[in-house]
């Protein structure tokens, strides 16, 4: 029995979600008080704004892997 994988097409670009999904967590994270969580929504936020970075740099036409 195979599973098949639902899929959809995404409507907006990689960059754009990435760029959204990291200011959509700093916001979360200045509304958290002090403490773990604050700190965890932070390091995501750091985390997809690297992964924000490398999209960018793999689009450059230098740069292909």
């Amino acid at each position: 029995m195979v599973i098949k994988r639902r899929r959809f097409k995404q409507t907006r670009p990689l960059e754009e979600r990435l760029a959204g999904e990291a200011m959509r967590l700093r916001e979360q994270a200045r509304t958290l008080p002090h403490g773990r969580l604050r700190d965890e929504v932070e390091r995501k936020a750091i985390q997809v704004e690297a992964a924000y970075e490398v999209t960018e740099l793999l689009r450059l036409p230098s740069v292909r892997v």
